[in-house]
C-alpha cells in the first residue's frame, strides 16, 4: 500500500537564518503532516531583526520551478510569501493562471521585515493588487502591510474592522487581518469572509523577539486547507500552532547577545 499525504506548494524567499521564508514554510508543512514543495523567489541574507542583502532570482526560473512540480505532484494548496519584485509577482500570477488548477491560494503580502527593513521593490504593491490578489482565496496582511495597502495607520480594533471591510470590498476575497502588532493581553486577528467578521484570539507571548510568525501562520493555514479543512477551521488550528511555536521558542546566546527563533516542532 502506498501512503499518500496532502501536498502544498510555497512560493517564497530563502531566509539564511531559517526562521522565516521558505524554510519556515517547509518546517510548518512537515510538522502538520503535509508534504511541502517550494519555488524559490529570492535569497535573503538575514538574522532575526536584520536584513543584510536580498538577491532576486530570475523570474523565468521562478516560473519553471512552479511548472515542473505542478506536473508531478497533486498540489492541494498554494501560498506565496516574499516575492521581492514586480517581475516575480507577475511571473507567479501568470504561471498560476496557466496551471488551470483550482486550489486554495493564500497570499501573504510580505512588504517589510519584522525589523522594519523593506523587502519589496518600490511599485510592486501595484502588481500585487492588479495581478495576484484577484487570484487569492485568502490574503493575510499584518497591520503594517495593511497600512501600506490603504495609506493610513491601523491602531486599534475599530480601525482594523474598517480596514478589513475595505480590503474585502476592494479585492473581493477573504481577508485575515493580523493584529499581533497591537498592544494588549491578546493577539487579535480578524477574518473577513462572506460578509462576516470572525475573531481569533490567543494570549500575547511576551519576551520573545524573533521573526517568521507571519510566514509560519500562513503556511499553517495552507497546510489545513491542503488537508481539506474549511477556511475557518484552518485558521483556528494555525493560530494555535503559531502560538505554540512562539511560546516554545528557541534561544541562543552569542557574542552580540541572545537570538530567538520559532520552534516549528512545538508538540501537543
Amino acid at each position: 500500500m502506498i501512503e499518500s499525504i496532502p501536498v502544498a506548494l510555497t512560493i517564497a524567499g530563502s531566509d539564511s537564518s531559517a526562521g522565516a521564508g521558505i524554510q519556515a514554510d517547509l518546517k510548518t508543512f512537515s510538522a502538520l503532516g503535509v508534504y511541502g514543495l517550494s519555488a524559490l523567489t529570492c535569497l535573503v541574507a538575514e538574522t532575526p531583526g536584520k536584513v543584510s542583502r536580498i538577491e532576486p532570482i530570475d523570474p523565468e526560473i521562478v516560473r519553471a520551478q512552479i511548472e515542473v512540480v505542478s506536473k508531478s505532484f497533486p498540489i492541494a494548496a498554494i501560498k506565496t510569501g516574499l516575492l521581492c519584485s514586480t517581475a516575480i509577482i507577475s511571473a507567479v500570477a501568470q504561471t498560476i493562471v496557466n496551471l488551470r488548477v483550482r486550489v486554495p491560494l493564500v497570499v501573504d503580502p510580505v512588504i517589510t521585515a519584522t525589523g522594519g527593513d523593506p523587502l519589496l521593490e518600490r511599485g510592486a504593491i501595484d502588481a500585487y493588487e492588479k495581478e495576484l490578489f484577484p487570484l487569492a482565496s485568502l490574503i493575510t496582511p499584518n497591520l503594517d502591510e495593511t497600512s501600506q495597502l490603504l495609506g493610513r495607520n491601523i491602531t486599534d480594533r475599530n480601525s482594523m474592522e474598517h480596514a478589513g471591510k475595505e480590503l474585502t470590498k476592494k479585492f473581493k476575497t477573504a481577508i485575515l487581518l493580523k493584529g499581533g502588532h497591537l498592544t494588549g493581553e491578546n493577539a487579535l486577528d480578524l477574518l473577513f469572509v462572506d460578509g462576516r467578521v470572525i475573531e481569533f484570539l490567543a494570549p500575547f507571548v511576551r519576551d520573545v523577539a524573533t521573526h517568521g510568525t507571519g510566514c509560519t501562520y500562513s503556511a499553517a493555514i495552507v497546510a489545513g486547507l491542503a488537508k481539506g479543512a474549511s477556511l475557518t477551521n484552518a485558521i483556528t488550528s494555525a493560530k494555535k500552532f503559531v502560538t505554540k511555536c512562539i511560546s516554545g521558542r528557541l534561544r541562543w546566546r552569542g557574542p552580540s547577545g541572545s537570538v530567538d527563533a520559532l520552534r516549528h516542532d512545538p508538540g501537543g
